[in-house]
C-alpha cells in the first residue's frame, strides 16, 4: 500500500544525492529498523519480486555490514556492503557503501540523520560520490522504485510494531546490538 509520505531524491552540488522521507514512528524505532538485522530483513530488499537473503550487521564504529537481495524468479543476486564510520544513537549514522557489481565508480559515503517531531521521524540520507559521473549514474539508475517499495514496507512494519502493546517494544535505553544474523 502506498504511503502518505513521499520519497524525495535530489542532487546537491556535483557530488551528492540527498534522499529524505518521513515515517510515522519514533526515532528510536526508525534507528532500530536500520540497525537490527531481524528488522532490516523485513523491509530493505528493493522492488517486489526480491527478498533479502543475507543481512550481516556488526554495529560498531569500524564494523561492517553486508546485504544481499535475490530475485524470486531467476535467482539474480545483488550484494553490497560497507563500514560504519560513526554511530550516534538515535540521531545519526555514517557508513560507506559499495555494490558488488556497481554501475558507478568508487565507494559512496552516506551520512544518515533521524529527526523526530510530533511522532514523525524524518530520515535523511546524504550520499557523497567520488565524481559527478558517479552521482549522475546513481540518479539515472531508477533506484527510486526500489527505495520507495522498501520504504512502503517499512511503513507497514512500523504500523505493526507501534500498534502492538502499550509497553515500549524498543525503549530508548535498549543497548545497540552488535550481533550478526547469518543464513
Amino acid at each position: 500500500m502506498p504511503s502518505k509520505y513521499q520519497l524525495a531524491i535530489f542532487p546537491r552540488g556535483d557530488l551528492e544525492v540527498v534522499m529524505t522521507r518521513d515515517f510515522d514512528a519514533p526515532r528510536e524505532l526508525v534507528w532500530d529498523a536500520w540497525t537490527k538485522p531481524e528488522l532490516v530483513k523485513r523491509w530493505l530488499y528493493g522492488p517486489d519480486g526480491w527478498s533479502m537473503t543475507r543481512c550481516d550487521i556488526d554495529l560498531r564504529v569500524g564494523g561492517a555490514y553486508r546485504f544481499e537481495m535475490t530475485r524470486t524468479e531467476g535467482g539474480e543476486t545483488m550484494g553490497w556492503g560497507g563500514v560504519y564510520k560513526e554511530l550516534s544513537k538515535p540521531e545519526r549514522f555514517v557508513n560507506t557503501e559499495l555494490f558488488d557489481e556497481s554501475w558507478y565508480e568508487g565507494e559512496s559515503l552516506q551520512v544518515n540523520t533521524l529527526e523526530e517531531s510530533g511522532g514523525v521521524t524524518t530520515f535523511t540520507s546524504t550520499m557523497h560520490f567520488v565524481s559527478k559521473e558517479a552521482r549522475d549514474a546513481v540518479l539515472a539508475s531508477g533506484m527510486d522504485e526500489g527505495v520507495t517499495a522498501s520504504y512502503d514496507r517499512l511503513d507497514a512494519l512500523f504500523a505493526e510494531l507501534v500498534g502492538v502493546a502499550a509497553a515500549p517494544v524498543y525503549p530508548a535505553s535498549r543497548p545497540i546490538s552488535t550481533t550478526s544474523l547469518k543464513e
